[in-house]
């Protein structure tokens, strides 16, 4: 457990373990920004392969990422006029649990993939094929009865236009939907085969301010195959029949508390100071000192109140000549900072010695915002330490407040 008394940071970043064969780590990464206090989401660190690195430009303007993994796709034979090869994506939002491994917590992440691609090889160019004399891009046009691969069948859509030779052709579509989109041969093919498979996928993750710092990993596997998750058609068959996709969400949460300088030496005294009182001759009707703070948080956190010297769920302050007299502590947060026993704003909450209050939530990250611990004397202390008129005394105690990220 980490605790703190005044202020600290806490950011925990682990080493994943290397996945082998068609695994593919998916990493997003929750860092308050105090830029943007409240932009509350995860950021995806995964590099970009396959498409998304070639076309950045193409995959920004859409908000796309793309991952381009080492399954091939063969022909089981030659291709006659009419044969589809129907590609299908896995394009429905699909659910796992990420779970941390140090507290056992558990959470949902959602993803989906919005787009498939690869390149596709011929047995002989698509001129000798299809007995087209122009030029590379009409030969591929005249194979297929709906055009070139750039042309995506419905349900897929057009993504952008990719590289091709007289043998090749690049092709990546958009899957708004999970169904074959075919593309039938207008000739014959003796073998064709598909190099590596690119997919761009997006991401539904939740609610960091929920979550607990560290890192919480989960899988999604796929099968590839025909009729499995990623597909191309009867006639192809992959060289891999899995993907597995490695999730790490990496929580690094912000918990920090600022006393002003000197703000851990807290002298209380009646509004206006004593003299106004002493030379009243009257009581004062509260002795006290609020004691400001500023405090960042982006997660739950709780709150315990220590002392050197207490009496039930209070704190006491003393003195060499025998005195002693109670203090009250309250605690106010900034507004953002709820708490289950308050309705809205956590204003003058009591914190009790030795018991733990809490938990506190930010609704969004709260980033150097004010808030006060609050000491007071009560009007029954007050009465009984100003009984005798001529008492003069210095009276101290140390009081803790102390703040805990883990709930």
């Amino acid at each position: 457990m980490t605790v703190f008394t005044r202020g600290w940071a806490l950011a925990l970043t682990m080493a994943a373990t290397t996945a082998q064969g068609a695994n593919q780590e998916i990493r997003a990464t929750f860092r308050p920004d105090p830029s943007q206090p409240s932009k509350n989401v995860f950021i995806n660190q995964t590099p970009n392969s396959g498409y998304c690195a070639d076309y950045p430009n193409q995959c920004a303007e859409n908000l796309m990422f793309s991952i381009r993994v080492p399954v091939n796709f063969t022909s089981t034979g030659s291709l006659v006029p009419g044969d589809g090869i129907a590609v299908k994506a896995p394009a429905d939002w699909r659910r796992l649990t990420v779970t941390n491994a140090d507290t056992q917590e558990a959470e949902t992440v959602e993803i989906r993939i919005t787009g498939i691609g690869s390149t596709y090889h011929l047995s002989h160019t698509a001129n000798e094929l299809t007995g087209t004399e122009g030029t590379d891009v009409e030969g591929h046009r005249a194979l297929w009865t709906t055009n070139s691969w750039v042309n995506a069948p419905a349900p897929c859509r057009f993504s952008g236009n990719l590289p091709y030779s007289p043998r090749t052709y690049g092709f990546f579509w958009k899957t708004p939907v999970e169904a074959p989109c075919t593309k039938y041969a207008a000739y014959a093919i003796p073998s064709m085969s598909f190099q590596s498979l690119d997919f761009a996928y997006e991401l539904r993750t939740p609610n960091p301010l929920g979550m607990s710092s560290g890192l919480y990993t989960g899988s999604m596997r796929y099968g590839i195959e025909p009729g499995g998750d990623f597909d191309f058609g009867a006639l192809m068959r992959p060289d891999d029949g899995d993907l597995t996709l490695d999730f790490v969400l990496d929580v690094q949460h912000t918990l920090k508390v600022e006393l002003p300088p000197g703000g851990n030496n807290v002298a209380l005294e009646p509004e206006g100071g004593w003299a106004r009182w002493m030379d009243s001759g009257r009581k004062p009707p509260r002795i006290f000192r609020d004691q400001p703070f500023h405090i960042s948080a982006s997660s739950r956190f709780k709150v315990m109140l220590l002392c050197d010297s207490y009496g039930g769920n209070s704190c006491r302050l003393s003195s060499t000549k025998g005195n002693t007299t109670h203090v009250q502590v309250f605690m106010t947060l900034p507004p953002g900072i709820t708490h289950p026993g308050s309705d809205g704003n956590v204003t003058r909450l009591p914190l009790s010695f030795n018991r733990w209050i809490g938990p506190f939530q930010p609704g969004l990250y709260v980033d150097r915002k004010p808030g006060a611990i609050h000491f007071e004397m009560t009007r029954f202390d007050i009465d009984f330490l100003l009984k005798d008129p001529a008492l003069t005394d210095h009276l101290r105690g140390t009081v803790t407040v102390i703040w805990d990220s883990e709930v």
